[in-house]
């Protein structure tokens, strides 16, 4: 069973369009019934062509779109479809007719130089607002096979980023079509499904990814940082004696350098200790080897895994040679504000209030506004390193962890 804007995707291939744009919330149906369209299209209409499925990463096309195409039971009736892992190239046969899928992965203003050079009949761009531009315009001068069409799907991102500025707006000077989805454009969801996913965000990113919009970031980062649900007082113990010891570094020479002391009981995150030591405030400026003797102290002789900004180099070297188990620590910013957000929404995320300094940044963390203006979400660098660092733990949790159940 489809819904109306599923049909209109399935019917785009036969119309005079030359490009189809699909937007909205996630787990909206875009891109499984987008990718169905897209092979049924391609096996109707040519024989012997190349086409692309473009992501952010290869694994990711891998993960989003091909992965879950080969368990489609249509598919697997009508066609013959073998995906060659080291190659990245999914080919399709039926009869004598034959289409190979180039994968290509756009993470970077590098990236188009992987897809020069090759001539195309079609192309699919998931996520199409986190590649650089580059990418997508290389992606796109490569179909040059008559008949050849363009198909774009992605969540909302900031409402003055370029794909909705020069295609989103603009869909009929590009004769594509723009179909806007939200979660009820899925019948496969369950109102159940609906609601998990309405818990996993907050703030900007349920804006965007839950009702669908390109709205600005502005304002507080962690609005929904609260001083009563997110803090606990120091003279009521919460640390269950079970819960996993991490500490979280961000390490400066002229900014501060903050260490946050994490324990994690697998349900609860709680932040019982911080270390501070700002050089412009206390006029003197601490070495590595200071760092870490005040680490080693701040440690306590109570052994754990450390995670530390990877830019810290020498930082992390010094630690390792004292023996400290170091991670370079998963520095994705928005990923990381993103979750870290859901967390505090949740109240699953506990502060100890004598960790003033992090309470303090929490509150005044910005979104910068110049950059948003440019379409780039960032935030202020500017009182950020307690936040920094819990980003750092925030990053290394699985999935799961961000999937909220409401109290009772």
């Amino acid at each position: 069973m489809f819904s109306e804007k599923q049909l209109k995707i399935l019917a785009f291939p036969y119309t005079h369009y030359d490009a189809l744009i699909c937007d909205g919330a996630v787990r909206s149906g875009k891109t499984s019934v987008m990718s169905l369209s897209f092979v049924r299209w391609a096996m109707e209409c040519f024989d012997g062509c190349a086409f692309a499925f473009c992501s952010k990463s290869v694994g990711a096309a891998e993960r989003n779109i091909v992965t879950p195409l080969l368990q489609v039971a249509y598919l697997k009736r009508r066609y013959r479809m073998q995906y060659n892992r080291g190659d990245h190239v999914l080919t399709i046969r039926r009869g004598q007719r034959e289409n190979r899928i180039y994968l290509f992965g756009g993470k970077d203003e590098s990236s188009y130089t992987l897809i020069q050079g090759v001539t195309l009949a079609g192309v699919l761009l998931d996520e199409v607002a986190l590649m650089p531009r580059s990418f997508v315009e290389q992606a796109l001068a490569r179909c040059s096979v008559t008949g050849s069409k363009l198909w774009f799907n992605c969540n909302p991102e900031n409402p003055r980023h370029w794909f909705r500025q020069e295609w989103i707006l603009k869909a009929r000077e590009h004769n594509a079509l723009h179909l806007h989805f939200t979660m009820e454009d899925n019948p496969g969801l369950t109102d159940a499904i609906r609601q998990r996913y309405k818990s996993m965000y907050a703030g900007i990113f349920y804006s965007r990814y839950i009702l669908g919009q390109w709205v600005m970031s502005e304002g507080l980062i962690y609005d929904m940082f609260d001083l009563a649900e997110n803090v606990y007082r120091a003279d009521i113990p919460r640390l269950p004696h079970s819960a996993r010891r991490t500490i979280a570094c961000d390490y400066g020479t002229t900014n501060p350098t903050v260490f946050l002391d994490i324990y994690d009981d697998g349900d609860r995150i709680y932040v019982d200790r911080e270390y501070r030591w700002d050089s412009r405030k206390e006029l003197r400026q601490k070495t590595d080897r200071e760092y870490a003797d005040d680490f080693m102290q701040f440690l306590d002789g109570r052994w754990c895994t450390v995670l530390v900004d990877p830019s810290a180099a020498s930082f992390i070297a010094e630690l390792r040679s004292r023996g400290v188990y170091v991670v370079e620590a998963d520095n994705n910013v928005l990923d990381g504000i993103r979750h870290t957000g859901t967390l505090l929404a949740n109240r699953t995320l506990q502060i100890h209030d004598t960790c003033v300094g992090l309470i303090d940044e929490l509150g005044t963390y910005m979104w910068d506004d110049k950059a948003a203006q440019h379409g780039e979400d960032r935030p202020v660098k500017a009182q950020d390193h307690g936040p920094d660092a819990l980003r750092y733990f925030v990053n290394s949790l699985t999935d799961w962890r961000f999937v909220h159940v409401p109290p009772e």
